[in-house]
């Protein structure tokens, strides 16, 4: 057999950990609380079999819906991003400014192949999200973690890896980061889309969270403030329609949306144009208000019962993140807890898995890095699963605290 690329080692580890958090998500027989994926309630099933029977009648958009599309996306559905996503978030772009993705991931693959040669630099948040570290591993970048606090990541840090580094772009997740939950506050949003006019920088904000709030002020996105192309917005429709559609978007400079255009053609010719055409559909008939009403009723229900559970049943000196929106809190049980060490027997004991913190650290970081930390998923299970599994974790965790006394 012939050699395999040198680029399928260098990503190796990160496929290791995206394994451990995608396997939990199709294990039926474990309750997870380590996927990122939509309730089951989630889904417009009434309103998606209503738009597919019109839409795939021949007089209708039937031809339209499975012949092959243009890679920039179809205009109904780039429209609709415009005027039901952006626009009322304060984000004015042209149509030649949006492309449609096959999902959000895609994104970070077609702008690592328009950017990154083997050996250059990422900023990359501490703690990251693992799938798109993984990427960028394939690229054979190097990924350079930046800290964080409670506001997001932390500027001074940020400017001085630019300077130290000469990264070819930054990359964030700043709303209701995954995996801590955390946002970015509106004066680091301001000052990261100066920074990449500053020093001439790319900054990919992955949003796909941003919709799914339940408490707090919604901010402005980070491509709001560029006033110099660099900033490149990536979001997802898989938290707001439906992960298995697998469409996303890309909103940027005319020129680099030219440009993945071409590498989208070279890579998969279209995004599914079924998929696109039923999405078009279902914003423009106007589901889209009513749908992501009760998605946040139904998450704001699960995220209060969960940091209930935490609070109510985890080992004195655990520290929790309190998250606006999203799906996820990040938990830091007392140093003395290895959460890492001891999942494989929280598994098999309690029927029980959660996403390792250590994972989500690239190298760069402290060795052991995140061992006592927990990224929990609160938008699968129901309430009254959350709060009975997470209250035998908490007792676990207790008992292992005084087993250490």
């Amino acid at each position: 057999m012939s050699r395999f690329a040198k680029r399928i080692e260098t990503m190796d580890g990160e496929v290791r950990k995206l394994k451990v958090l995608t396997e939990s998500l199709v294990n039926a027989g474990i309750i997870s609380f380590a996927g990122g994926a939509p309730g089951k309630e989630a889904y417009p099933f009434d309103q998606l079999r209503e738009i597919a029977d019109e839409v795939l009648r021949p007089g209708y958009l039937g031809y339209e819906s499975l012949k092959y599309g243009s890679a920039i996306g179809m205009p109904e559905l780039r429209e609709q991003i415009r005027d039901v996503l952006l626009a009322p978030r304060g984000l004015k772009a042209e149509l030649g400014e949006i492309m449609v993705t096959a999902g959000g991931i895609q994104p970070m693959n077609l702008l690592s192949q328009l950017f990154i040669d083997p050996g250059d630099c990422i900023l990359v948040e501490k703690p990251s999200f693992v799938h798109t570290s993984m990427i960028y591993k394939m690229f054979g970048a190097r990924l350079v973690p930046c800290e964080m606090d409670d506001d997001g990541l932390v500027m001074e840090d940020v400017e001085a890896k630019i300077k130290e580094y000469s990264p070819k772009f930054i990359y964030t997740v700043p709303t209701f980061q995954n995996p801590t939950g955390v946002t970015m506050s509106l004066e680091r949003r301001k000052k990261l889309a100066g920074l990449a006019a500053q020093y001439d920088v790319i900054v990919v904000e992955d949003d796909p969270y941003r919709e799914i709030r339940y408490s707090g002020e919604t901010l402005p996105y980070i491509k709001s403030f560029d006033t110099s192309g660099n900033v490149v917005l990536a979001n997802s429709f898989s938290k707001i329609f439906s992960p298995g559609a697998r469409l996303g978007y890309i909103v940027a400079d005319p020129a680099i949306i030219d440009k993945l255009c071409n590498i989208k053609l070279g890579t998969d010719t279209c995004t599914n144009t079924l998929a696109q055409c039923l999405a078009a559909e279902f914003f423009r008939r106007g589901y889209y208000p009513e749908h992501l009403r009760r998605l946040c009723e139904l998450y704001r229900s699960r995220r209060d019962a969960m940091l209930r559970a935490i609070d109510a049943s985890f080992p004195e000196g655990t520290r929790h993140t309190l998250p606006d929106g999203g799906y996820y809190t990040w938990v830091e049980l007392p140093a003395c807890l290895n959460a890492s060490a001891m999942k494989g027997e929280i598994a098999e004991k309690l029927n029980i898995c959660y996403g390792d913190g250590s994972i989500f650290y690239s190298e760069g970081t402290e060795p052991g890095s995140g061992t006592n930390c927990m990224r929990l998923n609160f938008s699968g299970p129901d309430e009254e699963t959350i709060d009975t599994y997470i209250r035998r974790l908490g007792a676990f965790f207790c008992e292992k605290m005084e087993a250490i006394k």
